[in-house]
């Protein structure tokens, strides 16, 4: 996959070395020479150029790209500027990083696919999620092994976890479902939350809708989602 991340602060450097690392080409961007110069080596391109200019974002390849992700952290105003003018470039994927509840809401305004809170989540959690299809989110237990949630391969709806073969055929471990539930509020209103199921048994049978959390090895993980 083709990324473009701006802001190589410790976020946005962090993700753009992990996803290089795992294969991608990632174009990094940044206003400062001495980050650009700093990371040259460990991401696949760096450019020093100010994402907020219309003029130089315009030479980027955004057609051949798939995810934007605007890390920038430390000044809100270029943020919003640079989110607002790729949107408005019409890029594939929109990734931007909120500092505080309003900007958040500005940028659910502005229309971006989804949004980061570097505090809270990981540049490895996100790697995964960004190149991993169906993870919904993961947790790294170290270099080798994490625990991942992930949606359900079209190919195991229907089947029982026995029947899938995790542990024999790929190696994984299924620690739990975890279930759509609609629940009503105190006000009557509905709202669907995701119930774990508790430990996992091998005649469940699996649903579209539901969430696997599943433990193993990385390489193991990752050929399990590529199927």
């Amino acid at each position: 996959m083709k990324f473009i991340i701006v802001g190589l602060g410790n976020f946005g450097a962090s993700l753009a070395q992990k996803l290089t690392a795992q294969g991608n080409e990632v174009i990094g961007i940044d206003t400062r020479m001495e980050k650009v110069d700093l990371y040259k080596e460990k991401i696949s391109h760096t450019i020093c150029m100010d994402a907020t200019e219309e003029f130089t974002v315009s030479g980027l390849p955004l057609e051949d790209t798939d995810v934007v992700i605007v890390a920038i952290g430390e000044e809100q105003g270029s943020n919003i500027m640079a989110t607002a003018l790729f949107k408005n470039m019409q890029v594939k994927r929109l990734i931007s990083r909120a500092i505080n509840p309003l900007h958040e809401k500005v940028l659910v305004a502005i229309g971006v696919d989804e949004i980061v809170h570097p505090e809270e989540e990981t540049a490895e959690r996100w790697a995964k999620k960004l190149c991993l299809k169906n993870v919904v989110d993961s947790f790294e237990l170290s270099e080798d092994f994490s625990i991942i949630e992930a949606n359900v391969p079209k190919e195991c709806v229907g089947k029982t976890i026995r029947e899938v073969g995790f542990r024999l055929t790929y190696n994984l471990l299924v620690l739990t479902i975890m279930k759509k539930t609609e629940v009503k509020s105190v006000l009557g209103k509905s709202r669907t939350e995701f119930r774990i199921q508790g430990i996992a048994r091998a005649d469940q049978t699996l649903e579209a809708s539901d969430i696997l959390v599943l433990y193993g090895a990385n390489d193991d993980l990752q050929e399990f989602l590529r199927q």
